[in-house]
């Protein structure tokens, strides 16, 4: 499996913890069903890029594309860390989340340089 190939699969992953942590949310008052629409958003858009970088018309519009997926997937870290700072939800319980967008905002990161990199060779 490329890289390519594997980011899409651990961001489509992702999207799919990040909705089945929304529902939960949702099924809460106040603050966490607010906080979710705003995770929702971010949390399945990293992936939504991610696939259309697969389809981009040129180098410049894959990396673009792929900047707006890291530029979610920190946008994401945020609500994330909102929801733990605020004990909405436990730390325990969404560490392997946190680690997960983690590691997608590394590989993401990785990925533009590399393309930056072999345009300007």
């Amino acid at each position: 499996m490329n890289q390519q190939q594997h980011i899409t699969d651990r961001t489509f992953n992702f999207a799919v913890r990040i909705v089945n942590l929304c529902k939960i949310l949702d099924e809460k008052p106040g603050v966490g069903r607010v906080l979710y629409k705003q995770l929702i958003r971010s949390g399945t858009s990293i992936g939504a890029n991610v696939e259309e970088s697969q389809s981009a018309q040129s180098k410049a519009d894959f990396v673009s594309k792929l900047q707006i997926a890291l530029k979610e997937a920190k946008e994401t870290k945020y609500w994330l860390r909102i929801l733990v700072t605020t004990s909405i939800v436990e730390e325990h319980k969404l560490l392997p989340l946190i680690t997960e967008n983690e590691e997608i905002i590394k590989v993401l990161a990785a990925i533009v340089v590399k393309t930056k990199q072999n345009q300007s060779s």
